[in-house]
């Protein structure tokens, strides 16, 4: 299955879509040891003997791999990022893409071994074997308005279904998955998160292009924020069950319809409409860091038939999320503080983004809620 590499967090938007694979991204510290495809495949029987195991690129999360066999073509993913890598969450996630298969969703559950589990423990890593699905990524570019609206369909009736198919979510939600009550981002908090990028990108060395763009970003961003002070929203009041992570390298495409939802590491409890607003500043951002309003139009207005959100509710996701990425460096934290490259090149189009967001925000919210 060509997969996605997964965002990092918080997911924020991903670099260019490759077709037929993730993006090939190499981990520090040298190349991670082969899958023990033996172990795993005397699991499956039904999958025959192997033939290849290849990496279809380094995911930033988890790791993925083609899997050919005397039967066939398989996506074997290993499970690595910590939060989410153990067996109980993986076993609930493919739960729920089982159960979102059977209502008629593009979705590629896992398959079942040798006595029904879908999650094999191998040397203490969580692994699990999927069927492969060709397909490519497609970004807003690439979408026509008709197929903006059906994307803005297919989330709004992954959420409905959801709410079908996943266990009530209760007044607090699930524990360590629920964003519904959580206060947005602390200027205090913010300005000293950025005193101190500001110092590493002045000290990084060699200095280059990028630690000048990083500087005069944040500069940039602490004036804005200073500017807009006072619009600092309130928690968001409602949360449901969310992909998590839905942006264009975790969708596959055959021609122009969606072929398969890939990676749920983060299916969890969260305001559903700001995931919807995440998604579309994701899909539909320019290089120079515009977002196209008519297919935000089109994908928002869909959405919103498909789920019963009322345009208050989308204002007020907007408003969240606009706030979050004034608030948010995370490609610079993974540069300075991590000393890894591998977001780099998302920089340029998501600190744009901000600026530009700030300065168009009526006709924004208009897209998303007129």
């Amino acid at each position: 299955m060509p997969r996605s590499s997964e965002t990092l967090t918080p997911p924020d938007g991903p670099t260019a879509p490759r077709s037929g694979g993730r993006l090939g991204a190499t981990r520090p510290g040298g190349a991670p040891p082969a899958p023990p495809v033996g172990a795993l495949l005397r699991r499956h029987r039904h999958a025959g003997e192997p033939l290849s195991c290849v990496p279809v690129a380094e995911g930033l999360l988890n790791r993925g791999f083609r899997l050919s066999t005397t039967r066939g073509t398989y996506f074997l993913k290993q499970h690595l990022d910590a939060p989410t890598a153990d067996r109980a969450t993986i076993a609930r996630q493919h739960r729920a893409t089982q159960r979102l298969h059977a209502l008629g969703l593009p979705v590629a559950p896992p398959l079942p071994d040798a006595t029904g589990r879908t999650v094999a423990v191998v040397d203490g890593h969580c692994y699990a074997l999927h069927p492969w699905i060709d397909g490519r990524h497609r970004h807003g570019t690439q979408l026509s308005t008709g197929c903006s609206r059906r994307l803005g369909t297919l989330l709004g009736q992954v959420h409905t279904a959801l709410d079908r198919v996943m266990e009530p979510s209760g007044p607090g939600g699930t524990p360590g998955t629920d964003d519904g009550g959580r206060a947005s981002a602390d200027l205090q908090d913010t300005f000293r998160a950025i005193d101190e990028l500001i110092r590493l990108a002045r000290a990084h060395r060699p200095r280059d292009s990028f630690d000048a763009l990083a500087e005069h970003r944040l500069r940039e961003r602490r004036r804005l924020l200073a500017q807009h002070a006072h619009h600092r929203p309130p928690p968001a009041a409602a949360a449901g069950w969310v992909h998590g992570d839905f942006h264009p390298l975790n969708l596959l495409y055959r021609g122009a319809e969606p072929a398969a939802i890939v990676d749920w590491d983060r299916l969890g409890v969260r305001p559903r409409a700001e995931e919807a607003v995440r998604a579309a500043a994701i899909f539909f951002v320019r290089p120079g860091g515009e977002l196209a309003l008519e297919k935000v139009r089109a994908y928002a207005r869909a959405y919103r038939r498909a789920t019963g959100a009322d345009r208050a509710e989308l204002a007020a996701a907007a408003h969240r999320v606009w706030w979050e990425r004034l608030n948010d460096f995370w490609t610079l934290r993974w540069r300075y503080q991590l000393h890894d490259r591998r977001a780099d090149p998302q920089f340029p189009a998501v600190s744009a983004l901000a600026v530009w967001w700030t300065r168009e925000y009526e006709a924004v919210s208009d897209a998303f809620a007129g």
